[in-house]
């Protein structure tokens, strides 16, 4: 069993921005992947969107074996370092560097080598952000085992991932992608993306060593790494007794399926963005204040919601709002019922919806982290082992899915509707973009459906946390006395 120095109940702003600035670089991450790559390798690189959301896809599946491993090495490692700091550490370069090939694919390769290409630098890319995300993560419940300041600390860390890839995202818009003689859609331009992902790569390196080194003080009271050596079967057989936790496997579920849903609509919303409403490249720039909004408000209103309801009954009313939100334009558009593209009127609709849909699933998806979060003392009296960064690894799997699965199927909607390569704004088919918020509303309403349905499983509450908490004590009582635990 790790040991586990008492943790303070509130912690000190400082603490709070220094673990939350290093989500930064896994916004960035997602938001590239998100809003961009898709996008890049079908419309600017030239290959096929399913090619492309199947290598996505297939970067994903790798990642399924591969955070859980890492969560059990971090667990697991001894160091004077202690059990996360080392990870994090080494992961800032290759992040940064990996980040970097992602965007600049070779010129003159066959379609299949490019493929290959693509496979490989994002599973490299994903693989280097979960040895850094997954221990930084599993930090939140060392730091504290106070019901509220839980969510109170993910908060920070949603923050700062919304603001670096929100940022990043706008810089790459308005800075990198911008329109040329020969290019006069931004987003078409071959040279930008180059220089965001060497902008992105940047930003990722520094932001890690800021939270690396910012909290590394706080290494002397996290918990240490058992001292037994654990053998390969023990390893995987501890894995899939701790992962069989209900509340967790419910939480995950509902997580697993906004991820989806959301990322889905950050995968196609350029689409959308420039054939759909046609906003022009600015206007598109600007959109991002409206998430950016979103994270801000979630940031503001999901402390006080947490410590004002359970966090399972809060999370069951935000998910269906913010699906309503996110959906609305779309079939209103459908009904006839917006404004014409090119009216500010439009562009205003737009922005509020977003503002207000994206709002209520940031908050849904902090509260989904500090339910996981609780879930680490629940499973430590079921089985005697604290493994923060196991369950985290599951969760990072979940919050990359954001991007992955997001890609492939907004690769499949693609596909099925026959949207036509180098595409022109106001020149595709209209028939076509019905055809897109048709297959995409439907598949949307069921993600958020989903997420819904297995929130009725999760099983913590504030009370029943209180309780194994007091548990736990009693329990590590007992064995400093000496006394069977039983």
């Amino acid at each position: 069993m790790a040991t586990h120095p008492q943790a303070p109940a509130r912690l000190s702003f400082a603490t709070r921005i220094f673990y939350g600035v290093g989500s930064a670089a896994f916004g960035v991450k997602d938001n590239g992947f998100s809003y961009f790559l898709a996008f890049f390798y079908a419309q600017v690189v030239g290959l096929p969107p399913a090619k492309v959301g199947l290598a996505i896809m297939v970067a994903l599946l790798i990642d399924a074996f591969i955070d859980p491993v890492l969560g059990q090495l971090s667990d697991n490692t001894r160091s004077r370092w202690g059990r996360r700091h080392p990870f994090m550490y080494a992961a800032a370069l290759p992040v940064a560097v990996s980040y970097l090939f992602l965007w600049n694919p070779p010129v003159g390769w066959s379609e299949n080598a490019l493929i290959a290409y693509l496979i490989v630098a994002a599973i490299l890319i994903r693989t280097f952000i979960s040895a850094y995300e997954i221990p930084s993560a599993a930090l939140a419940p060392e730091l504290t085992a106070d019901y509220d300041e839980r969510t109170r600390l993910l908060s920070y860390r949603f923050l700062f991932a919304w603001l670096g890839g929100l940022a990043t995202y706008a810089a790459a818009l308005t800075f990198f992608l911008r329109p040329t003689a020969e290019h006069p859609v931004g987003q078409l331009n071959p040279d930008g993306y180059a220089n965001y992902g060497l902008f992105a790569a940047a930003v990722m390196f520094i932001t890690i060593l800021i939270s690396a080194i910012g909290t590394h003080r706080e290494i002397k009271r996290l918990p240490s790494a058992p001292h037994e050596k654990i053998s390969l079967g023990r390893f995987w057989a501890e894995m899939g007794g701790t992962l069989a936790n209900r509340s967790f496997l419910m939480v995950l579920g509902a997580a697993f399926f906004l991820a989806m849903a959301v990322g889905l609509g950050f995968a196609i919303s350029l689409y959308f963005a420039t054939f759909y409403w046609e906003f022009s490249a600015w206007q598109i720039a600007g959109f991002t204040g409206s998430s950016l909004l979103a994270a801000v408000i979630a940031f503001t209103i999901t402390p006080h919601v947490a410590s004002r309801f359970d966090k399972r009954p809060a999370s069951l009313a935000l998910v269906p709002v913010a699906a309503v939100f996110v959906l609305g334009p779309v079939v209103l558009r459908l009904l006839g019922l917006m404004p014409p593209n090119g009216s500010g009127t439009l562009y205003a609709t737009v922005f509020a919806a977003n503002v207000i849909g994206m709002s209520a699933a940031t908050t849904a998806g902090i509260l989904f982290t500090s339910m996981i979060a609780d879930v680490v003392e629940d499973a430590e009296l079921k089985t005697g082992r604290r493994q923060e960064g196991l369950f985290f690894a599951a969760a990072a799997f979940v919050n990359k899915a954001v991007s992955g699965l997001g890609i492939f199927g907004a690769s499949l909607i693609v596909g099925a509707i026959r949207f036509p390569r180098d595409a022109a704004p106001g020149r595709v088919d209209p028939e076509i973009l019905r055809d897109l918020a048709l297959v995409y509303v439907p598949v949307q309403v069921l993600l958020y459906g989903l997420a819904t349905l297995f929130l009725l499983g999760y099983g913590i509450t504030r009370a029943s946390h209180a309780e194994t908490l007091r548990q736990l004590a009693a329990r590590a009582e007992l064995v400093r006395e000496g006394a069977p635990t039983g």
